[in-house]
Protein backbone atom coordinates (compact mmCIF):
# COMPACT_ATOMS: atom_id res chain seq x y z
CA UNK A 1 0.00 0.00 0.00
CA UNK A 2 1.25 3.11 -1.07
CA UNK A 3 0.74 5.19 2.60
CA UNK A 4 1.27 2.09 5.10
CA UNK A 5 3.03 4.12 7.58
CA UNK A 6 0.98 6.83 8.14
CA UNK A 7 -2.96 6.90 9.60
CA UNK A 8 -5.61 8.00 8.11
CA UNK A 9 -5.98 11.53 9.56
CA UNK A 10 -2.06 12.58 8.89
CA UNK A 11 -0.75 13.64 5.98
CA UNK A 12 2.95 13.38 4.47
CA UNK A 13 5.29 16.20 5.71
CA UNK A 14 8.21 17.55 3.59
CA UNK A 15 10.32 15.85 6.58
CA UNK A 16 8.88 12.10 5.27
CA UNK A 17 9.11 12.83 1.47
CA UNK A 18 12.94 13.49 2.19
CA UNK A 19 13.30 10.37 4.12
CA UNK A 20 11.60 8.62 1.61
CA UNK A 21 13.71 10.28 -1.09
CA UNK A 22 16.78 9.55 0.96
CA UNK A 23 17.61 13.20 0.86
CA UNK A 24 17.51 16.23 2.46
CA UNK A 25 14.65 18.42 2.84
CA UNK A 26 16.31 21.54 0.97
CA UNK A 27 16.51 18.83 -2.06
CA UNK A 28 13.00 18.61 -1.75
CA UNK A 29 12.32 22.58 -1.64
CA UNK A 30 14.11 22.83 -5.02
CA UNK A 31 11.88 20.55 -6.73
CA UNK A 32 8.97 21.70 -5.39
CA UNK A 33 10.01 25.37 -6.52
CA UNK A 34 10.67 24.32 -10.03
CA UNK A 35 14.62 24.25 -9.65
CA UNK A 36 15.05 20.77 -10.74
CA UNK A 37 18.09 21.87 -12.98
CA UNK A 38 19.80 22.01 -9.93
CA UNK A 39 19.10 17.73 -9.28
CA UNK A 40 20.51 14.84 -10.88
CA UNK A 41 18.09 12.92 -13.17
CA UNK A 42 18.70 10.20 -10.68
CA UNK A 43 17.27 12.62 -7.57
CA UNK A 44 14.55 13.98 -9.29
CA UNK A 45 13.06 10.04 -10.04
CA UNK A 46 13.31 9.45 -6.73
CA UNK A 47 11.75 12.90 -4.82
CA UNK A 48 8.99 12.13 -7.78
CA UNK A 49 8.72 8.43 -6.50
CA UNK A 50 8.79 9.66 -2.87
CA UNK A 51 5.57 12.23 -3.53
CA UNK A 52 3.68 9.70 -5.06
CA UNK A 53 4.17 7.09 -2.41
CA UNK A 54 3.00 9.29 -0.04
CA UNK A 55 0.35 11.09 -1.51
CA UNK A 56 2.36 14.12 -0.67
CA UNK A 57 0.52 17.79 -1.33
CA UNK A 58 2.04 20.68 -0.12
CA UNK A 59 0.64 23.29 1.98
CA UNK A 60 0.46 25.56 -0.50
CA UNK A 61 -0.57 28.50 2.34
CA UNK A 62 2.28 28.01 4.18
CA UNK A 63 4.74 27.77 0.76
CA UNK A 64 3.85 31.03 0.10
CA UNK A 65 3.93 32.87 3.35
CA UNK A 66 7.36 31.38 3.78
CA UNK A 67 8.23 33.21 0.02
CA UNK A 68 6.04 36.66 1.13
CA UNK A 69 3.80 35.37 -1.70
CA UNK A 70 0.20 33.24 -1.27
CA UNK A 71 -0.99 33.87 -4.95
CA UNK A 72 -4.64 35.16 -3.30
CA UNK A 73 -6.43 37.69 -4.10
CA UNK A 74 -9.72 38.67 -2.55
CA UNK A 75 -12.83 39.92 -4.44
CA UNK A 76 -15.89 42.01 -2.50
CA UNK A 77 -19.46 41.81 -3.80
CA UNK A 78 -21.94 44.10 -2.74
CA UNK A 79 -24.66 41.31 -4.68
CA UNK A 80 -24.33 38.20 -6.67
CA UNK A 81 -27.82 37.56 -6.93
CA UNK A 82 -27.50 40.80 -9.98
CA UNK A 83 -26.36 38.94 -13.50
CA UNK A 84 -23.77 42.17 -13.42
CA UNK A 85 -21.59 40.48 -10.48
CA UNK A 86 -21.70 37.13 -12.07
CA UNK A 87 -20.79 37.96 -15.42
CA UNK A 88 -17.63 40.40 -14.08
CA UNK A 89 -16.79 37.80 -11.56
CA UNK A 90 -16.26 35.82 -14.85
CA UNK A 91 -13.65 37.51 -16.17
CA UNK A 92 -12.08 37.84 -12.90
CA UNK A 93 -11.51 34.17 -12.47
CA UNK A 94 -10.40 33.56 -16.09
CA UNK A 95 -7.66 36.25 -15.57
CA UNK A 96 -7.29 35.08 -12.07
CA UNK A 97 -6.51 31.56 -13.51
CA UNK A 98 -4.52 33.46 -16.35
CA UNK A 99 -1.56 35.21 -13.94
CA UNK A 100 -1.92 32.34 -11.21
CA UNK A 101 -3.92 33.78 -8.66
CA UNK A 102 -6.53 31.85 -6.34
CA UNK A 103 -9.32 34.05 -6.00
CA UNK A 104 -11.21 34.44 -2.39
CA UNK A 105 -14.78 35.60 -2.86
CA UNK A 106 -16.81 36.86 -0.45
CA UNK A 107 -20.72 37.82 -0.77
CA UNK A 108 -21.76 41.02 1.32
CA UNK A 109 -25.35 40.63 0.47
CA UNK A 110 -25.97 44.69 0.58
CA UNK A 111 -25.39 44.95 3.84
CA UNK A 112 -22.54 47.22 4.85
CA UNK A 113 -21.54 45.87 8.44
CA UNK A 114 -20.86 41.81 6.31
CA UNK A 115 -18.94 44.02 3.83
CA UNK A 116 -16.73 45.79 6.64
CA UNK A 117 -16.48 42.20 8.49
CA UNK A 118 -15.08 40.49 4.98
CA UNK A 119 -12.35 43.59 4.72
CA UNK A 120 -11.20 42.65 7.94
CA UNK A 121 -11.28 38.73 7.47
CA UNK A 122 -9.37 39.38 4.09
CA UNK A 123 -6.49 40.94 5.50
CA UNK A 124 -6.24 37.88 8.34
CA UNK A 125 -5.94 35.91 4.91
CA UNK A 126 -2.88 38.22 3.99
CA UNK A 127 -4.11 38.70 0.90
CA UNK A 128 -2.12 39.86 -2.12
CA UNK A 129 -4.57 42.57 -3.54
CA UNK A 130 -8.44 43.37 -3.54
CA UNK A 131 -11.00 43.36 -5.80
CA UNK A 132 -14.00 45.50 -4.44
CA UNK A 133 -17.65 45.91 -5.65
CA UNK A 134 -18.56 48.27 -2.84
CA UNK A 135 -21.68 49.05 -1.15
CA UNK A 136 -21.21 51.38 1.64
CA UNK A 137 -17.46 50.48 2.80
CA UNK A 138 -15.43 53.70 4.19
CA UNK A 139 -12.48 55.13 2.39
CA UNK A 140 -10.82 54.84 5.68
CA UNK A 141 -11.21 50.96 6.16
CA UNK A 142 -9.74 50.49 2.59
CA UNK A 143 -7.09 52.68 3.31
CA UNK A 144 -5.96 50.38 6.16
CA UNK A 145 -5.24 48.24 3.21
CA UNK A 146 -3.26 50.53 1.06
CA UNK A 147 -1.14 51.51 3.89
CA UNK A 148 -0.56 48.02 4.46
CA UNK A 149 0.92 47.43 1.40
CA UNK A 150 -2.37 45.48 -0.15
CA UNK A 151 -3.25 47.20 -3.58
CA UNK A 152 -7.25 47.65 -3.94
CA UNK A 153 -8.81 48.02 -7.29
CA UNK A 154 -12.77 49.25 -7.43
CA UNK A 155 -15.03 48.07 -9.88
CA UNK A 156 -18.41 49.70 -11.10
CA UNK A 157 -18.39 51.98 -8.33
CA UNK A 158 -16.17 54.88 -6.60
CA UNK A 159 -15.42 55.06 -3.00
CA UNK A 160 -15.42 58.90 -1.97
CA UNK A 161 -12.08 60.09 -0.41
CA UNK A 162 -9.79 56.85 -2.03
CA UNK A 163 -7.84 57.46 -4.51
CA UNK A 164 -6.99 54.26 -5.95
CA UNK A 165 -7.24 52.26 -9.58
CA UNK A 166 -11.10 51.58 -10.60
CA UNK A 167 -12.63 50.05 -13.79
CA UNK A 168 -16.12 50.21 -15.00
CA UNK A 169 -18.58 51.01 -17.43
CA UNK A 170 -18.58 54.58 -19.07
CA UNK A 171 -21.82 55.19 -17.34
CA UNK A 172 -22.39 58.87 -18.88
CA UNK A 173 -21.81 57.94 -22.57
CA UNK A 174 -24.08 54.58 -21.89
CA UNK A 175 -27.10 57.34 -20.53
CA UNK A 176 -26.36 59.57 -23.98
CA UNK A 177 -26.27 56.91 -26.16
CA UNK A 178 -29.59 55.46 -24.92
CA UNK A 179 -31.39 58.78 -24.76
CA UNK A 180 -30.23 59.28 -28.19
CA UNK A 181 -31.70 56.00 -29.06
CA UNK A 182 -35.04 56.71 -27.54
CA UNK A 183 -35.37 60.54 -29.11
CA UNK A 184 -34.67 58.65 -32.31
CA UNK A 185 -37.62 56.43 -32.19
CA UNK A 186 -39.85 59.03 -31.12
CA UNK A 187 -40.61 58.80 -27.86
CA UNK A 188 -40.98 61.96 -25.76
CA UNK A 189 -41.76 61.74 -22.28
CA UNK A 190 -38.68 59.18 -20.47
CA UNK A 191 -38.40 58.56 -17.14
CA UNK A 192 -35.34 57.58 -15.46
CA UNK A 193 -35.93 54.85 -12.96
CA UNK A 194 -32.65 53.95 -10.60
CA UNK A 195 -32.51 52.33 -7.05
CA UNK A 196 -31.34 54.98 -4.60
CA UNK A 197 -28.18 56.47 -5.50
CA UNK A 198 -26.92 59.23 -3.01
CA UNK A 199 -24.47 56.21 -1.84
CA UNK A 200 -23.78 54.96 -4.83
CA UNK A 201 -21.33 56.30 -7.60
CA UNK A 202 -22.13 54.77 -10.53
CA UNK A 203 -26.12 55.03 -10.00
CA UNK A 204 -25.30 59.08 -9.16
CA UNK A 205 -23.41 58.69 -12.37
CA UNK A 206 -25.85 57.75 -14.16
CA UNK A 207 -28.60 59.76 -13.35
CA UNK A 208 -27.00 62.88 -13.76
CA UNK A 209 -26.15 62.28 -17.42
CA UNK A 210 -29.34 61.23 -17.79
CA UNK A 211 -30.36 64.96 -16.32
CA UNK A 212 -27.80 66.76 -18.55
CA UNK A 213 -28.49 65.08 -21.60
CA UNK A 214 -32.22 65.83 -21.63
CA UNK A 215 -31.15 69.24 -20.49
CA UNK A 216 -28.82 69.25 -23.59
CA UNK A 217 -31.11 68.04 -26.42
CA UNK A 218 -32.32 71.32 -26.64
CA UNK A 219 -35.81 69.42 -28.38
CA UNK A 220 -38.30 71.06 -26.30
CA UNK A 221 -41.08 67.93 -27.06
CA UNK A 222 -39.13 66.07 -24.97
CA UNK A 223 -39.23 65.88 -21.26
CA UNK A 224 -37.60 63.61 -18.55
CA UNK A 225 -37.97 62.92 -15.04
CA UNK A 226 -35.97 60.57 -12.46
CA UNK A 227 -38.34 58.43 -10.17
CA UNK A 228 -36.18 56.62 -7.67
CA UNK A 229 -37.14 53.18 -6.91
CA UNK A 230 -37.29 50.92 -3.67
CA UNK A 231 -37.43 47.46 -4.87
CA UNK A 232 -38.94 46.18 -1.75
CA UNK A 233 -41.32 48.93 -1.43
CA UNK A 234 -44.57 49.44 -4.67
CA UNK A 235 -45.18 52.87 -3.57
CA UNK A 236 -43.38 54.45 -6.45
CA UNK A 237 -44.65 51.48 -8.38
CA UNK A 238 -47.94 53.54 -7.92
CA UNK A 239 -46.17 56.55 -8.72
CA UNK A 240 -44.62 55.31 -12.22
CA UNK A 241 -48.86 54.02 -13.26
CA UNK A 242 -49.58 57.79 -12.83
CA UNK A 243 -46.80 59.00 -15.11
CA UNK A 244 -47.95 56.56 -17.81
CA UNK A 245 -51.51 56.96 -17.55
CA UNK A 246 -51.04 61.11 -17.94
CA UNK A 247 -48.82 60.40 -20.96
CA UNK A 248 -50.88 58.30 -22.70
CA UNK A 249 -53.81 60.75 -22.08
CA UNK A 250 -52.14 63.60 -23.67
CA UNK A 251 -51.07 61.38 -26.42
CA UNK A 252 -47.21 61.41 -25.63
CA UNK A 253 -44.96 58.19 -26.20
CA UNK A 254 -43.47 57.28 -23.02
CA UNK A 255 -40.32 55.17 -22.19
CA UNK A 256 -39.05 53.94 -19.24
CA UNK A 257 -35.49 53.49 -18.53
CA UNK A 258 -33.92 51.25 -16.25
CA UNK A 259 -30.60 51.82 -14.50
CA UNK A 260 -29.59 48.14 -14.16
CA UNK A 261 -30.75 44.91 -14.27
CA UNK A 262 -32.82 44.63 -10.72
CA UNK A 263 -34.43 47.65 -11.75
CA UNK A 264 -35.72 46.66 -15.27
CA UNK A 265 -36.95 43.52 -14.32
CA UNK A 266 -39.03 44.32 -11.15
CA UNK A 267 -40.42 47.38 -13.75
CA UNK A 268 -41.47 44.68 -16.46
CA UNK A 269 -42.91 42.50 -13.85
CA UNK A 270 -45.60 45.04 -12.36
CA UNK A 271 -46.43 45.92 -15.63
CA UNK A 272 -47.27 42.83 -16.96
CA UNK A 273 -49.58 42.49 -13.98
CA UNK A 274 -50.89 45.62 -14.46
CA UNK A 275 -51.51 45.07 -18.36
CA UNK A 276 -51.13 41.57 -19.31
CA UNK A 277 -48.79 39.67 -21.27
CA UNK A 278 -49.20 42.54 -23.92
CA UNK A 279 -47.90 45.32 -21.46
CA UNK A 280 -45.13 46.49 -24.02
CA UNK A 281 -47.92 47.56 -26.20
CA UNK A 282 -48.62 50.08 -23.89
CA UNK A 283 -44.80 51.58 -22.76
CA UNK A 284 -41.66 51.12 -23.83
CA UNK A 285 -38.82 49.76 -21.29
CA UNK A 286 -35.35 49.48 -21.96
CA UNK A 287 -32.33 48.96 -19.44
CA UNK A 288 -28.28 49.18 -18.49
CA UNK A 289 -27.43 45.68 -18.52
CA UNK A 290 -28.42 42.87 -20.66
CA UNK A 291 -30.00 40.23 -19.08
CA UNK A 292 -30.73 36.63 -20.16
CA UNK A 293 -34.31 37.82 -20.00
CA UNK A 294 -34.11 40.79 -21.89
CA UNK A 295 -33.73 38.77 -24.97
CA UNK A 296 -36.78 36.82 -24.11
CA UNK A 297 -38.78 39.92 -23.23
CA UNK A 298 -37.38 41.83 -26.53
CA UNK A 299 -36.38 44.39 -24.55
CA UNK A 300 -33.90 46.97 -25.86
CA UNK A 301 -30.57 47.78 -23.37
CA UNK A 302 -27.33 48.89 -22.80
CA UNK A 303 -25.03 45.92 -22.50
CA UNK A 304 -22.22 46.33 -20.18
CA UNK A 305 -18.45 44.53 -20.91
CA UNK A 306 -18.59 42.78 -18.02
CA UNK A 307 -16.37 40.00 -18.85
CA UNK A 308 -14.11 42.83 -19.80
CA UNK A 309 -14.68 44.83 -16.22
CA UNK A 310 -13.15 41.85 -14.48
CA UNK A 311 -10.09 41.23 -16.79
CA UNK A 312 -8.72 44.77 -16.48
CA UNK A 313 -9.77 45.10 -12.88
CA UNK A 314 -7.45 41.95 -12.67
CA UNK A 315 -4.62 43.33 -14.61
CA UNK A 316 -4.53 46.34 -13.01
CA UNK A 317 -4.26 44.38 -9.53
CA UNK A 318 -1.28 42.21 -10.88
CA UNK A 319 0.78 45.27 -12.07
CA UNK A 320 0.14 46.98 -8.54
CA UNK A 321 1.50 43.33 -6.88
CA UNK A 322 4.10 43.12 -9.66
CA UNK A 323 5.23 46.52 -8.11
CA UNK A 324 3.79 49.44 -10.70
CA UNK A 325 4.02 52.77 -9.17
CA UNK A 326 1.52 54.93 -11.42
CA UNK A 327 -0.96 57.58 -10.87
CA UNK A 328 -4.23 56.25 -9.98
CA UNK A 329 -5.91 54.74 -12.82
CA UNK A 330 -9.65 55.09 -13.98
CA UNK A 331 -10.68 52.64 -16.82
CA UNK A 332 -14.31 52.85 -18.64
CA UNK A 333 -15.37 50.67 -20.74
CA UNK A 334 -17.84 51.48 -23.46
CA UNK A 335 -21.34 50.01 -23.63
CA UNK A 336 -22.94 48.23 -26.73
CA UNK A 337 -26.73 49.14 -27.73
CA UNK A 338 -28.56 45.94 -28.36
CA UNK A 339 -31.94 47.46 -30.08
CA UNK A 340 -35.09 45.10 -29.58
CA UNK A 341 -38.58 45.61 -29.90
CA UNK A 342 -39.17 47.23 -26.61
CA UNK A 343 -38.25 50.37 -28.51
CA UNK A 344 -39.15 50.17 -31.96
CA UNK A 345 -41.12 53.08 -33.58
CA UNK A 346 -44.50 51.42 -32.85
CA UNK A 347 -43.75 50.60 -28.99
CA UNK A 348 -46.48 52.66 -26.79
CA UNK A 349 -47.59 54.16 -30.18
CA UNK A 350 -51.08 55.53 -28.67
CA UNK A 351 -52.78 54.00 -31.86
CA UNK A 352 -51.98 50.44 -30.05
CA UNK A 353 -53.13 50.96 -26.68
CA UNK A 354 -56.20 49.09 -26.78
CA UNK A 355 -57.72 50.79 -23.79
CA UNK A 356 -57.20 50.54 -20.46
Amino acid sequence: MARDNFSNDRRATITDVAREAGTGKTSISRYLNGETGVLSTELRERIEEAIAKLDYRPNQMARGLKRGRNRLVGMLVADLTNPYSVEVLQGVEAACHAYGYMPLICHAANEVDLERRYLQLLTTYRVEGVIVNALGVKEDTLESLTRGGVPVVLVDRAVEGLVTDMVGLDNTEAVRMAIRHLVSQGFDELLFVVQPYAQVSSRRMREAAFRDTIGALGVSRVSGATIVLDLDNDETLVEIDARIDAAQRQNRRIALFAANAPVALRVALHLKDRHGVDWQRRVALMSIDDSEWAELAGMTTVRQPTYSIGERAVEFLHERIEGAVVAARECLLPGELVVRASTSAMASSPTNHGGT
